[in-house]
């Protein structure tokens, strides 16, 4: 079997790769009837020649590449009929930026696997780059603080060799006395923790985050029965609550109050309440003033988050009085970080922990015979059409909704 490890190609530019040149070596060698090839790319974050010095092919000549693999969207042009690939398509939801894309793929003959729905039976995802956007993610939070408040300058990740270079920089600094509080339990949110942890803030409970003063900077780590309630004043429940949340309302607000850094790393389902609206944001109480939103859903959840930003231009400013953006350090706007690629920010350690998992769990399935349905569950289209599993983008694909 011949694996492609394709250029990305989508602007902007992304550094990343699915697999290092070492893990690449590795994976090759542990399964003989593997081979990649290693299609050359001037952006990678790791070069060519460093895929050579592993013993690996690079050639601009793929056409006898059993599967291709990448990390983003392939350019509808450079997608090769009759192939299979793998890449994050964006299309599961059906997001309209990606139809035409998805059409291609179908017009193409191509069957497509999709990382995003790399999981086990049960719906869980096994590989993905949330820690990585957590990470960066809370790490920018706190470089907007600095420049913001005229506290500290960290410089920016893109600018940072490795994840070692980014808590080197966050022993550099100090955090003044306030009040942080993270949204969510998975690889995000934990992501986002991590580098709370490194600086060595306090983790309270909620309990103690909206009932006591501290005289130093405290975080609280919240779920979704923290910050959601039932309408009726019943007892919420985590399971009933991601099968039908809409019995629920959200409780954010006790949190709005007493917060004054709010890192948003939840996943938040159709039909969920908003987490706070434009107008619980120009409540007097409503106290926080800086919010990096690592979930970015726009107009959505998050009121202050009306557009994603940039890795050049990672920040702005939310006015709540008025709804519009200002300047990030505006007087009495919510400054907002709402990178929503950060990951690439990241890429040399973001490259390498994606690739330790998807050789764990996605490799070995082209040689068991997918014994645990992971190609099956991930495989979106075949034969020109949609797999049953992804049939409900039938009407997507056609443009009927």
């Amino acid at each position: 079997m011949k694996i492609g490890i394709i250029k990305e190609r989508k602007t902007p530019p992304d550094r990343r790769v699915v697999f290092s040149p070492s893990k690449a070596k590795s994976v090759q060698n542990q399964f003989k009837d593997l081979a990649f090839v290693v299609e050359p790319s001037d952006i990678r974050v790791f070069s060519d020649q460093a895929y050579r010095d592993a013993g690996l092919e690079v050639s601009n000549h793929l056409t006898e590449c059993d599967l291709m693999l990448g990390v983003k969207e392939v350019p509808i042009e450079a997608l090769i009929p009759d192939k299979k690939y793998f890449f994050f398509s964006h299309t599961i939801k059906k997001q309209t930026y990606n139809r035409d894309l998805l059409k291609a793929i179908l017009d193409k003959n191509i069957e497509l696997y999709d990382h995003e729905v790399i999981t086990k039976a049960n719906g869980a995802r096994l590989i993905g780059f949330g820690r990585y956007a957590g990470l960066v993610g809370a790490y920018n939070g706190f470089r907007a603080l600095g420049l913001r408040d005229n506290l500290f300058n960290l410089p920016k990740v893109e600018n940072l060799p490795d994840l070692k270079a980014v808590r080197e920089e966050l022993d550099k600094i100090d955090i003044p006395k306030i009040k942080i509080c993270l949204t969510g339990k998975g690889k995000v949110a934990n992501g986002a923790q991590e580098i709370l942890d490194h600086l060595e803030i306090k983790h309270v409970s909620a309990k103690d985050y909206l009932s006591k003063d501290f005289d130093e900077p405290v975080y609280c780590k919240i779920d979704v029965i923290d910050y959601n309630k039932r309408k009726d004043g019943k007892a919420g429940i985590k399971s009933e609550f991601f099968k039908n949340p809409t019995p629920y309302e959200s409780d954010f607000m006790k949190f709005s109050k007493t917060t004054d850094f709010f890192i948003a790393g939840h996943f938040y389902g159709d039909g969920a309440p908003y987490l706070f609206t434009r107008e619980d944001a120009k409540h007097p109480d409503f106290k926080i003033n800086l919010v990096a939103d690592i979930s970015c859903d726009i107009d959505g959840p998050v009121a202050s988050t009306i557009r994603p930003s940039t890795i050049a231009d990672p920040f702005y400013g939310y006015d709540p009085q008025t709804e519009s953006e200002v300047a990030y350090d505006a007087k009495n706007a919510i400054t907002i970080m709402a990178v929503d690629n950060l990951p690439c920010e990241l890429p040399k350690d973001a490259s390498e922990g994606f690739g330790d998992m998807f050789a764990k769990h996605v490799i070995p399935a082209f040689f068991d015979g997918d014994a645990d349905g992971i190609l099956a569950r991930a495989k979106m289209t075949e034969n020109g059409k949609l797999t049953e599993r992804y049939s409900y983008l039938q009407d997507f694909v056609e443009d009927k909704e």
